[in-house]
């Protein structure tokens, strides 16, 4: 062997090692600060804890189907509760028959209901944000040429000025549109340093040689109907732990003390951030801010329900496998559990007053349920999606999503809209999308991606 390939040879296993070694630092550095964030967490639920003089809480069951305490799949076994709160039946007893009524006296209790003791109180004093554009850039995707803005909303905080928070933004637009054009919002993760996306899945026809384009992204779905697309990033603004609610938007307007039981939950601190972007595209001449929507996926799904329900100015709702703590009936005792939302890893989602219905009391005792959630967001359309049981697993719940939007079909149909239609759950991959609650079970998994297609046939009838 000649000495250059000798030579060449070595020098790529000693580069070869030195990605190695780098990334196994990296793995390790993110490892430490995870476990950091899980004792902080821990800490933060144990002071909850003793405000609400709580002493110990019932486990949740495993998502693991092999697991000695495995969650509830058989059907059989998810109804021990009998009866649901009525969206139409005021505290008084009385029944509400009137829109009037709706507004002015039974939607406010559900309101103050879910304030209280699910997703918390948004502060009165909550500074405001001023909105800035730190890029705009001419670019394709696809076959589409957009305009992108790279935006921060900063947000006032001279009265507490060691915590800085900034609502991360991006916003694409057709650059050929020659008016405002709608946006459908979505709220995007922030993976961990060496996360990779699978590889997207590609159609073929034909024989399996011939190579075939891509399956369009939901934003080149968007694109080719004229319509826009944004991603609002929720952890740059709120942290999805519990060691984060001393910071963020959360954490300023309580001065870095910990909440109090009422207080707001991370999934309230992710919808504000979506008003002040709605803020934002009321100013923005590129976007129709009457024909905006909201989509998001898993606990961003539950995110959507709670955007939609407390922010009037969306015009649809796109909510992917938001499962408990969404628009899953609380009630129902199969997959995820509110004993699971309540624990160290997920109570920062709620209000500290979520974690007593694992405790002393039970979710049959919550004075609202998902369905009421979903009520709240009427007359708007709502899509309900979900994966296939076999591919996304039964941990979402798929029936119990759909019956959220199956039981606040009272409310819509009060305001003259359209319910589902059924209260009997469909075969997987039939779109029950005639009314105003709309419910899609693909056969893919986690993912909103297989019901783009169907959504957006469903948001044609509101956005023309």
């Amino acid at each position: 062997m000649k000495k250059t390939g000798y030579l060449l040879i070595m020098y790529v296993i000693a580069s070869l090692t030195a990605v190695a070694q780098d990334q196994d630092s990296t793995r390790k550095a993110f490892m430490a600060a995870q476990a950091v964030i899980q004792k902080q967490s821990a800490d933060d639920h144990a002071r909850m804890l003793e405000q609400l003089h709580i002493t110990s809480l019932r486990p949740g069951p495993s998502g693991n189907p092999s697991a000695p305490n495995a969650a509830n799949v058989d059907e059989a076994q998810a109804t021990p509760y009998t009866s649901l709160p009525d969206p139409l039946t005021l505290k008084n007893g009385r029944k509400v028959t009137t829109a009037r009524q709706w507004w002015n006296e039974r939607r406010p209790e559900i309101v103050e209901d879910f304030d209280r003791e699910m997703y918390g109180r948004v502060p009165k004093n909550v500074p405001k944000v001023t909105w800035k554009v730190i890029s705009e850039t001419k670019e394709m995707n696809g076959d589409f040429p957009v305009i992108t803005k790279n935006l921060v909303g900063h947000v006032d905080n001279s009265a507490y000025p060691s915590i800085d928070v900034a609502i991360e933004l991006t916003l694409s637009t057709p650059a050929n549109a020659t008016s405002a054009v709608p946006v459908m919002m979505s709220y995007g993760f922030r993976f961990p340093p060496g996360f990779r996306m699978p590889a997207p899945t590609t159609a073929t026809s034909g024989t399996a040689a011939q190579a075939a384009r891509p399956e369009p992204t939901w934003q080149q779905q968007l694109l080719a109907k004229g319509w826009g697309y944004a991603i609002l990033y929720p952890t740059s603004y709120q942290a999805d732990n519990g060691a984060g609610l001393t910071k963020g938007i959360i954490g300023l307007v309580n001065k870095g003390q910990p909440r109090k039981p009422d207080d707001w939950g991370a999934l309230r601190a992710w919808a504000w951030g979506a008003s002040r972007a709605m803020d934002y595209f009321e100013t923005d001449k590129a976007v129709n801010a009457k024909k905006v929507g909201i989509e998001g996926l898993s606990r961003y799904g539950k995110a959507t329900i709670v955007t939609m329900a407390y922010e009037p100015r969306l015009a649809i709702a796109f909510v992917g496998s938001s499962g408990e703590g969404g628009v899953k009936i609380h009630r129902r005792k199969f997959g995820e559990q509110v004993e699971n939302v309540a624990s160290s890893a997920e109570y920062h989602w709620m209000a500290g007053n979520f974690i007593k219905y694992a405790g002393p009391l039970t979710p049959n005792d919550l004075p609202v349920d998902a369905h009421e959630l979903v009520a709240l967001c009427a007359p708007r359309p709502v899509f309900i999606s979900s994966g296939s049981p076999k591919v996304e697993g039964n941990w979402v719940d798929a029936k119990g999503m759909f019956l959220g939007g199956a039981y606040a079909g009272p409310v819509y149909k009060l305001l003259g809209k359209k319910d589902l239609g059924t209260l009997e759950f469909p075969p997987i991959e039939t779109a029950l999308v005639d009314g105003d609650i709309a419910f899609r079970q693909h056969s893919g998994g986690h993912t909103t991606g297989p019901n783009w297609p169907t959504f957006l046939r469903y948001a044609d009838r509101y956005f023309k």
